[in-house]
Order: C-alpha cells, then sequence, then structure tokens
C-alpha cells in the first residue's frame, strides 16, 4: 500500500478538558468513539487534526475563556494546516449558536449529551466543511450506543458515570440548563461497563453524577444497588461516588458504608453554607439541622468516616452572620477537604440576577474562611504522623526514581519510595511526613524504601 495512502487511514485527535470527572469521563469516552472511524489520542497537540475543547460552564467567565482558547488553537496552527475544531461540553450546550457565530474557526459545537454523534459530524466536516451545531439532550440514545463501545480506559482508579442531569434547579447552578434533567443509565449496562474497567485493571472506580446518589433506574435500582454489586467484585478494590446531594442521602445508601468494606470512608457530601437563610435563597432543599442529622447518622454506622464539601462564599444576600454560620459548620463537621469560591453569576440561572456582594469584601470572607478549612486539613493531617494506612498506588512518579503515587482510603494524595512496581496495589503505608498537599510515607514489610 502506498505510504502517503496509509498515513491518511489514521488520523490524531487531542482533547483539552476542563472542569469535573464527568467531563474526564466523557473526553475517555470520545477517544473510543473516534477509534471507529481511525482517529487516536494524541498528547501533542499541534500535531492533532481534530482538536477538542471540552468545555465547563462552572469556571468563572466560562465563555470568555472559551473563545480565548479557540484564539490560542489559532495561534497554534498558525503556520500549519487548520485542524477540525470542534467546543464540547456544557459552554457548548449554553452558547452553542453564539460560539459558530462569533468565529467561524470553530466547525462545530457539540453538547454533553450529543457526544455519541461525533463521528458523523467529523466526516461531514472532512466532506463538506459546515459548521454543525449539535445540542439535542438526548441522554437515552448517547448511552445505548455508548454501551456498544468497549472502554480503553485502563487506569487504576477509573470514573464511571451512572447518572446525569439534575432536577434540583438550585438558583446558582447551571447544570440543568447544560445537562438537562436527571437520568439513570440501566443498572445492568454500569455493572458490564465496571467489569470491563476492572478487566483492564481497574482497582477503584468512581461513580459519577451530577446527583449520583439521585440514581434510580427504571428497575428501581439504586446507588446502593450498584455499590453492593461492586462489593462482590473480587478484583475491585475500592468503591467511592461523587458528587451528592444531601435529599437524596437515603436510608438503604446510608447503610451501605455501614456494611460494604470497599466503599471508602470519604464522603463527598456539598453544603454550599452554613446559613438557613442563604441556603432557601439558593434554592438548596436542605437546612444545616437536616446536613447534620445526615452527617450524626452516617458517623454511627461508620466511626471511620469524613467529609468533604463545596461552599459557595458572598452568596447574594449573605450577611455576617451568615458567613460566621458557614465558619462554625466548618468547625463543627471538621471537613478535611473542602472546595470554595467567591459566587460568581452564571448566564441564564435565576442567581445571575441578584445584586453582588462588594468584591473586597467577599474576597476577605473567602481569604478567611479557607485558612480555617486549611488549619482544619493541616490538623486532620498531623494526626496522621507515625500512623499506618492503606495506600492504592496508581502510577509511577516519572521525574523521580523509584517514586510511587497513590491515594489513603480518605484521597489523601501518598508519595513513597520502593525498588519494586506497586503499581495497581493496595499497601500499607507508615506516614513520615507532610506539606501542603502531599503525604510521604514508607512501604511497610518491605526492604528499607523511604520516601525523600
Amino acid at each position: 500500500m502506498d505510504q502517503k495512502i496509509k498515513s491518511n487511514l489514521k488520523k490524531k485527535i487531542f482533547i483539552k478538558t476542563f472542569g469535573c470527572q464527568m467531563n474526564e469521563y466523557d473526553s475517555n469516552r470520545i477517544f473510543d468513539i473516534t477509534k471507529k472511524i481511525k482517529y487516536f489520542p494524541t498528547k501533542e497537540k499541534t500535531e492533532a487534526d481534530c482538536y477538542i475543547i471540552n468545555t465547563c460552564h462552572i469556571r468563572e467567565k466560562a465563555t470568555e475563556k472559551v473563545f480565548h482558547d479557540i484564539g490560542r488553537v489559532k495561534k497554534e496552527y498558525k503556520n500549519k494546516k487548520k485542524p477540525i475544531l470542534i467546543v464540547a461540553g456544557c459552554v457548548a450546550q449554553a452558547e452553542g449558536d453564539l460560539i459558530l457565530k462569533k468565529d467561524n474557526y470553530v466547525d462545530a459545537v457539540i453538547g454533553p449529551q450529543s457526544y455519541q454523534s461525533i463521528n458523523k459530524i467529523i466526516k461531514n466536516i472532512e466532506n463538506k466543511n459546515k459548521q454543525h451545531n449539535i445540542t439535542n439532550f438526548d441522554t437515552v440514545k448517547k448511552f445505548d450506543e455508548l454501551k456498544l463501545i468497549s472502554s480503553s480506559n485502563s487506569k487504576v482508579s477509573s470514573f464511571l458515570t451512572i447518572q446525569e442531569g439534575c432536577d434540583k434547579f438550585c438558583k446558582f447552578c447551571v447544570v440543568p440548563y447544560t445537562r438537562g434533567p436527571e437520568y439513570s443509565r440501566n443498572f445492568v449496562d454500569v455493572l458490564n461497563e465496571a467489569e470491563e474497567l476492572i478487566s483492564k485493571g481497574a482497582r477503584e472506580i468512581i461513580l459519577l453524577g451530577q446527583n449520583v446518589n439521585a440514581y434510580n433506574d427504571k428497575n428501581n435500582k439504586r446507588l446502593s444497588d450498584i455499590i453492593n454489586a461492586l462489593q462482590k467484585k473480587k478484583n475491585l478494590l475500592r468503591i467511592r461516588y461523587y458528587t451528592s446531594h444531601p435529599k437524596d442521602m437515603t436510608k438503604d445508601l446510608i447503610e451501605t458504608h455501614r456494611e460494604c468494606s470497599k466503599l471508602m470512608p470519604l464522603l463527598h457530601l456539598p453544603v454550599q453554607s452554613g446559613s438557613d437563610k442563604v441556603l432557601k435563597g439558593m434554592n438548596r432543599k436542605h437546612n444545616i439541622k437536616e446536613y447534620l442529622k445526615i452527617v450524626n447518622i452516617l458517623k454511627e454506622k461508620n466511626p471511620r468516616i469524613k467529609f468533604a464539601s463545596d461552599f459557595i462564599i458572598a452568596y447574594p444576600g449573605e450577611e455576617q452572620e451568615d458567613f460566621n454560620q458557614t465558619c462554625e459548620l466548618m468547625e463543627k463537621v471538621k471537613f478535611i477537604n473542602t472546595y470554595s469560591f467567591i459566587f460568581s453569576p452564571r448566564p441564564g440561572t435565576p442567581a445571575s440576577d441578584m445584586r453582588i456582594i462588594d468584591e473586597k469584601l467577599a474576597k476577605k470572607r473567602l481569604i478567611i474562611f479557607q485558612k480555617l478549612a486549611e488549619r482544619i486539613k493541616m490538623n486532620y493531617k498531623k494526626q496522621l504522623l507515625n500512623k499506618t494506612v492503606k495506600v492504592l498506588f496508581e502510577n509511577k512518579m516519572t521525574k523521580e526514581k523509584d517514586k510511587y503515587f497513590g491515594r489513603d482510603e480518605y484521597h489523601n494524595p501518598v508519595v513513597v519510595c520502593s525498588k519494586k512496581d506497586i503499581i495497581g496495589q493496595e499497601k500499607r503505608v507508615l506516614i513520615r511526613k507532610f506539606s501542603q498537599h502531599t503525604i510521604y510515607g514508607e512501604l511497610i514489610n518491605t526492604d528499607k524504601f523511604l520516601a525523600a
């Protein structure tokens, strides 16, 4: 076969992924889909025949940043053949028409519920050079097609989307408008994909959804049913789930935190504020008393459990007392990991028209809260010194000889030294020191492998 023709059979695709774990899952599945038309992943973005920007609308000034990214692609390919440029994800869903109208360098926009159609779109662009806007909410069709496509994911810790969309309509959140209403994948399909991931080396599965604990398929299978089924998988060591809503912490799900040894004892349970007034203004559909009741029940069921959470600081209408209550909640629960941000309006949401709190005051409150959160987190890490933890090792650190990276049961990053390959293994590690972001330790019951 002529070498030139042969080279044309295979093309390269690069995906720049922003945002949540679900976007990472989506990007991996796009790679799986495009292999069918002989587009294969590349890490060298300037070599790509197809360049995809997988966007996230949670980013502040998300649309503006997308146009900035498009401009950067133009510069990177200034002296090269233009790639097929596709904007995917939540910003594409919300602002697709604007993107195509404003910049004809973009060939297509594809919403997060439509990327199963990407091969057809790429082929149409190759043949006709026509712009496409594919932003239908066809979640059922997407997952029906995805289940027929094998996953190439071979990571030790692998994401698995089981639920999409949201029916809660928090006033600050764009998800119901970009991901659509709540949809749960078929229970059997989820387990089949989990089995495939395990066969390819996954030792931890992280179940994903905008409201993952709202999972409820047409046969009334719940998130607890998935966890209980995964508990029985021989080669699977760990189970996690993100992101949950307090309203969907049902009795059966709470019980899994007592019964299932493979379900990790860190629960990410977003609260957003410690003030009932602010929570009502957000339309969160829970109050602090209800939230703390869930926390206390979970602690009773499993004394080892700890919590992570999200906080929006300086939400419209937040007064000093409201902020103080948020800090008090932080002290009371002692979240070991938090994600906190100053409120920024998202176009199209009810909160986008609300009066924003003074920027200087908002920044001041954020600094105070983050210092509090950091103090609690560091105090927690101090308690780990000279104690033994279980660590699942995910990869070898390329820049440092014999160093391996993994995470403990509470998702803390842990680094050790080892002469032997320990990727995919769960090992006991004695904690020796820690920094702001990483814990260092030594392997137990091995030769003398010490972290530097």
